[in-house]
């Protein structure tokens, strides 16, 4: 088959679409024929040498597929070839064909074309995880996300004010405000033009920024507000004011999905096929596609998420 190679570390361009061995399916995997995957940030980090698969998964990038399912495994009874799935990868996702542990499958939602459902596995268990089972969020209380058009912030603005959430968001210009506003955020703030320490008070925090943002998440959290912290784009070290948050009587939360052990990502799939897939074929949820690039030409789409001009997922289409 073929597959995304990473030749060495670097930009775009050490992408290349080669002819490599066939994924082995073990007793518990799903092998799916690849419709399409979807680029993450933990796409980049890995190409530019910066962040490394789990040991013992596969060396291709690519956090998440939609597909057809063309063989199972011994043990597996939940699925069966020519089902239409989408997956949660630890990587491999940029290939023809990719072996998926059956935990981290998932049927297609209600009225998402194939093709668009390889942009909500990652978002979707990504948010779900972290907003709702880590960060508590419930209806009525108020949540900032920060990178409101970004594949997970479209998705976070769109689930927690489906679930009766008051939605604050931060964005980079007048256009992407526009279209976050469109999707549900009842504030939009423009980090280049206030800060959104001073704008807003939140019960819960979902942070891509790590150390930049760390003083002004705990200035904007509420008294038991809860931050969760899923990337460290501003950096990865900062001290906190500690006073502020016995004072607050809040929590700091930093996570990531990849590196997680089958089962527990199982348990987060299970509770996304149950809570979100129904808010997602009832429409009141919806991947936001920014553009469908060949997966050939995924150099070409990591430069659209290197240029952060984008709405939503980029998805590498086959």
């Amino acid at each position: 088959m073929r597959a995304i190679e990473i030749a060495e570390p670097g930009g775009p361009e050490v992408l290349k679409w080669r002819e490599v061995p066939e994924p082995r399916v073990e007793r518990g995997d799903v092998l799916i024929e690849v419709t399409a995957s979807a680029v993450n940030r933990a796409d980049v980090l890995q190409r530019q040498g910066f962040y490394d698969p789990p040991p013992g998964t596969s060396p291709y990038p690519g956090l998440e597929v939609s597909g057809v399912v063309a063989e199972v495994g011994a043990d597996v009874e939940q699925f069966k070839p020519g089902d239409e799935v989408c997956a949660l990868l630890a990587g491999g996702g940029y290939a023809e064909r990719v072996a998926a542990p059956w935990q981290q499958v998932m049927p297609v939602p209600e009225r998402v074309p194939l093709r668009e459902a390889a942009g909500l596995p990652e978002v979707a268990c990504t948010v779900w995880s972290n907003v709702f089972m880590i960060g508590r969020l419930r209806k009525g209380e108020t949540l900032l996300v920060h990178g409101g058009a970004s594949g997970i912030g479209t998705f976070a603005v769109q689930l927690a004010k489906a679930l009766g959430a008051h939605v604050v968001t931060t964005v980079g210009s007048a256009e992407k405000a526009e279209r976050v506003r469109a999707l549900g955020a009842d504030e939009v703030i423009n980090y280049r033009e206030e800060d959104f320490a001073d704008k807003v008070r939140a019960d819960v925090i979902l942070d891509i920024m790590g150390a930049k943002y760390l003083a002004g998440n705990v200035k904007a959290l509420k008294t038991g507000g809860r931050l969760v912290i899923i990337g460290l784009q501003g950096g990865r070290k900062a001290e906190i004011d500690l006073g502020a948050m016995l004072a607050k009587r809040a929590a700091v939360h930093a996570t990531t999905l990849r590196a997680r052990p089958v089962d527990d990502k199982g348990v987060i799939v299970r509770s996304v096929v149950d809570n979100v897939w129904p808010l997602v074929g009832a429409g009141a949820v919806r991947p936001v596609v920014h553009a469908e690039v060949p997966m050939a030409d995924a150099a070409e789409a990591h430069r659209m998420l290197d240029s952060g001009e984008h709405v939503g997922k980029i998805l590498l289409v086959r």
